[in-house]
């Protein structure tokens, strides 16, 4: 039963982490007026004030404290930390930069491949195992992906360095196992000396965005910790209690909202290729989503999971 409501727990964790994500270039759209670094900048320093407030607000002081000497003695897990704080921010930098230069299809593009690339740490890393359903909604997935790639003529660099940065920041996530408030608070307190030098660089240059004449602008950059920090707590929650490969198809909800902003509200180009692609990976998304619905009930007769774990 505990494992039955972790699972749910889970599933709700990410599925609301995944939906945030879909809607994020709109925020990003607004904050166009200052360069992706400066808002990356702005978006580590304001993620990291927001979760020591967290961290305040629900009395989780003696947590963190407990979870960053435990981290502190095991040099294994301060090594993933750091990887996954900068591979973090190359995504996030990838990502702004993207969608501020009129490329949010082909950030969608790069989260319909990284599924894909979580399915395959999870069975290389964590040795998950595949009923038949979910390895065809692969094929079928794959497929879908590589019309898309076709469609550029070349492999978009946007979509493989967002899909190779966050499949493996979540598999250093779930091999770190650590608290997802703490874990989002030290990996962006690890790169936050890097941002804060950059800040300083654009006030004395003069170029700085932040408390300038347009305050709207100056609220949006300090909002940018909350819409940061809010679905990373989501997914690491997700991760903690979701096997890799139900939580790489659940990141289909966010480039999918996501390509349906680019089309409809920012105007780019969708044509036939683009919808045959997207048949495929929704023909997938069917059958993993039977494959889960009748492996659940069959899992609780034999008394076993529904996806083995390392």
């Amino acid at each position: 039963m505990q494992e039955e409501k972790n699972r749910q727990i889970g599933m709700a964790a990410a599925i609301g982490a995944c939906f945030m994500w879909g809607i994020l270039p709109i925020y990003w759209k607004l904050l166009q007026d200052a360069s992706a670094y400066e808002i990356l900048a702005h978006r580590i320093c304001w993620s990291f004030i927001f979760m020591l407030a967290v961290i305040f607000l629900f009395r989780r002081g003696k947590k963190f404290v407990m979870d960053c000497k435990e981290i502190w003695k095991d040099k294994k897990r301060k090594q993933l930390l750091l990887s996954a704080s900068l591979l973090i921010s190359v995504n996030w930098l990838t990502y702004i930069w993207a969608v501020n230069h009129d490329h949010v299809i082909e950030t969608s593009i790069g989260y319909y491949i990284t599924p894909l690339m979580s399915v395959l740490l999870g069975m290389v890393i964590f040795h998950e195992k595949l009923v038949l359903g979910k390895k065809i909604s692969i094929v079928l997935a794959f497929i879908g992906i590589v019309i898309m790639t076709w469609q550029f003529g070349q492999v978009p660099w946007i979509s493989v360095i967002l899909a190779m940065s966050f499949a493996t920041y979540g598999a250093l996530k779930k091999k770190m196992m650590i608290d997802p408030i703490t874990s989002i608070t030290l990996e962006t307190l690890l790169v936050m000396p890097l941002a804060l030098v950059y800040i300083g660089y654009l006030w004395l240059s003069g170029a700085s965005h932040f408390g300038s004449m347009n305050w709207t602008l100056t609220l949006f950059l300090i909002g940018a910790g909350i819409v940061t920090a809010t679905p990373l707590i989501l997914f690491s929650q997700g991760a903690n209690l979701l096997p890799l490969n139900v939580l790489g198809f659940l990141q289909y909800i966010g480039p999918t909202i996501t390509l349906f902003l680019g089309v409809f509200l920012f105007k780019e180009v969708f044509n036939w290729t683009h919808m045959i692609a997207f048949s495929f990976i929704w023909a997938a998304l069917v059958i993993f989503s039977l494959s889960e619905r009748f492996a659940i009930p069959q899992s609780k007769q034999k008394g076993k999971t529904v996806v083995v774990q390392e």
